[in-house]
């Protein structure tokens, strides 16, 4: 199993892990009123918004709900989930190289519940393979054996990778760094996903300063027998 090192594995009870589930119960909200929401990419309209860490924090936390999550690394310029998790890197690009299944490059029991495809060696043609009937195949290849299929996809007004793949998600959330963009730009990134016919289910804010009235605050868990505790931070 690979060192994990988000904050949703290693700190369970901190507020920031908290946001991630309250991410994962928008999301469940967002399947019951939409039908199938399963596949879901995360895109950003710049690079350095923490895209990377959003989506991989988010598939920890959704794991750790029991449901069965695979994350494919779909940044075919700049990879980093095999970093992040601290895993070889051949995967998804190989599949396209050496004519393999998705199930080939499949890293199994990266966390508990959470499988991971990295994305491979770089090619010279990301949009190209990633708009591809093949990339279409390997998605459909796999999706009754997971609940959730996560793809970390390259910043949009980047490259047009997101875009093409976008709408073969069944929702794309984007990742907007407090401060690290124009609203103009995000606008930009809403309009170019709207116009690649993305299902944009919705986005998070990431990188907001935070602001503790008296310079502490307080946050509430449960613990295993559901009873309730309050920390001062």
């Amino acid at each position: 199993m690979a060192e994990i090192r988000f904050i949703t594995d290693r700190d369970k009870l901190s507020p920031i892990s908290e946001a991630y589930r309250a991410i994962r119960t928008n999301l469940q909200f967002a399947a019951a009123g939409e039908g199938q929401v399963k596949t879901i990419g995360f895109t950003s309209a710049l690079p350095s918004e923490g895209k990377s860490t959003i989506v991989g924090n988010l598939a920890i936390v959704i794991a750790q709900d029991s449901k069965r999550v695979l994350l494919i690394d779909c940044d075919l310029r700049r990879p980093v989930v095999h970093r992040s998790f601290g895993l070889p890197n051949r995967g998804l690009t190989n599949c396209f190289a050496d004519n393999l299944k998705l199930t080939d490059v499949i890293q199994h029991g990266v966390y508990p519940g959470l499988d991971v495809v990295t994305a491979g060696p770089i090619p010279p043609n990301p949009a190209e393979l990633l708009g591809s009937p093949k990339m279409q195949e390997l998605l459909k290849s796999v999706e009754d054996d997971y609940d959730y299929i996560l793809l970390d996809l390259p910043p949009i007004l980047v490259v047009t990778d997101a875009a093409v793949i976008g709408s073969k998600a069944d929702g794309v959330i984007l990742v907007v760094g407090s401060g690290d963009i124009s609203p103009d730009e995000a606008k930009q990134a809403k309009d170019l996903l709207e116009k690649g016919r993305a299902n944009i289910l919705g986005v998070v804010l990431n990188k907001v300063p935070q602001r503790h009235q008296g310079s502490y605050y307080y946050y509430y868990y449960y613990d295993e027998n559901h009873e309730k505790h309050k920390k001062q931070r």
